[in-house]
This record gives C-alpha cells, structure tokens and sequence, in this order.
C-alpha cells in the first residue's frame, strides 16, 4: 500500500520504489505561469503496476516527468528509491536515468538504423555495460523477440516495435519503468497484448511500473490508479476496473 496524501512519511525510509514530496512544477513566470503540479505527494511501492490518469492538463505527464528525473520540480523532493533527484548535478542524473530508470514511450523512439538487438541494448552500451546474458535472454523470451532480433524497426509492426521499446527499458534491471500512453499508437488487440507485457513484468520480473494512459481499459491492468484535476492528486484506486475508472474520469471531466 501506499499513501496519495500532501506528506508522504520520512525520506529516510526506504520502503517505496518513487516518493513525491510536496511537488509544485511551475511553467513560465508572472500572470501567464502555469501551474503543472501543485504541492502533489505520492509514494509508489516497489512491485506494482500503477496507472497515472487526468483529463488533458491535468499534470499526468509533468508528474511522470518529474518522478523520472526528466524534469526538476519547482519545489519539493522526488526520490528515486534512495536517491533525493535534486541532489544530483546533471551529469549525475543523466547516469542514474540511465541506468536505474526504465522509459517506454508511446512514439517507440527506436533508432531506424539499429538491429532489434541493438536498439534493446542501447542503454547499455551508453552506460559502458555489457549485457547480462541471462536476463537479455530471459527479457527478449517475455516479449516474444527471439525471431526478430535482426530485423531492423521498419521490418515491424507497430505492436512489435513497441516490444522492443519494453524490452529496451528492462535490460538494464532499472528500478522503476515509466511508461508514457505506451498504448495509444496501437489498435485495441496490440494494446492489450503490450499491457499484458506491462503486466507480466511487474508480475513475473518483479518491476515497478508507473503509466500514465486515458484509456480505463488500461488502467484495470494496474494494481491501483491515481487521478490528476487542476495540478492535485483529487483521487485514488486500488485494484481498479474500468467501469469504476471510467466513472472517475467522467466526473473529472465534467469539474473541469
């Protein structure tokens, strides 16, 4: 379990995979700033799957940045496990997102030149790293990729590309994937085959995984839910459905 609540407990304590504290996200300055996220805190356990909802700008993509280390809150603290981000200079931040941190995309973002095989052990050789041969094998078997490992992105579907992107955002054993409407590009079968990969990788690999989607057919694949209106956490759900998201999402929309 964990909390949605403005202060998430002690810092110090390292029971939660992602700890939001306090986090504002402000963009621009004067009369026309935007306010992305409001004093938001959040604490994600390790070995879930948690989906990040809200109508459009309601600051689901601004949290997943800031919880990523892709941007730096305004204020407040984001930890990544043990580490506090604002902490660390750029240089050090860009090695931790590297290594520790997993990101699926729904664009795939897959180099058009690098075999499937390369373009999974990307974040590795970035890192200096050599691929773990076992977990590459044990990886590229979950996702159903043994037979394409040569073919280069444009020799796939849509539904396969996407695999390779969950595949590359695993290799290097991070300690959260953040997955940003890893679904939305696809048709509704591919969708559910992909969040079923999602699904196995916290269920069977052991990952934590946070995603942020619009579609409650998603969201029911996730062990809990959290919704976004106006830059606040105003809801939360463990164990969610689809009728029961939906609902959610309804009455967001029409307080907007």
């Amino acid at each position: 379990m964990r909390s949605w609540d403005q202060q998430p407990a002690d810092p110090a304590d390292g029971r939660y995979a992602v700890r939001l504290r306090d986090v504002t996200k402000r963009f621009g300055q004067g009369p026309t700033a935007v306010l992305a996220l409001d004093r938001v805190g959040a604490d994600i356990t390790p070995g879930t799957f948690t989906a990040v909802m809200g109508p459009s700008g309601s600051g689901k993509s601004t949290f997943l940045h800031c919880a990523a280390g892709l941007d730096r809150p305004t204020s407040g603290v984001v930890r990544l496990g043990p580490h506090d981000l604002a902490a660390l200079g750029e240089r050090r931040l860009t090695e931790l997102r590297r290594t520790r941190v997993g990101f699926v995309f729904q664009a795939f973002n897959l180099l058009p030149s690098l075999t499937v095989e390369q373009n999974i052990t990307l974040p590795l050789r970035l890192a200096g790293r050599q691929a773990q041969a076992d977990w590459f094998d044990h990886i590229v078997s979950a996702v159903g990729l043994r037979e394409r490992l040569t073919r280069l992105p444009a020799q796939l579907s849509g539904g396969q590309q996407q695999r390779v992107a969950i595949a590359r955002a695993l290799v290097t054993r991070p300690e959260v994937t953040f997955a940003d409407e890893p679904t939305g590009a696809l048709d509704p079968e591919t969708a559910r085959d992909i969040l079923g990969l999602l699904r196995q990788a916290v269920t069977d690999l052991h990952q934590t995984v946070v995603m942020v989607t619009h579609d409650p057919m998603a969201a029911a694949h996730t062990d809990h839910a959290v919704f976004l209106s106006g830059g606040r956490i105003v809801d939360g759900m463990d164990a969610p459905s689809a009728d029961r998201v939906a609902d959610v999402m309804s009455g967001l929309r029409r307080a907007a």
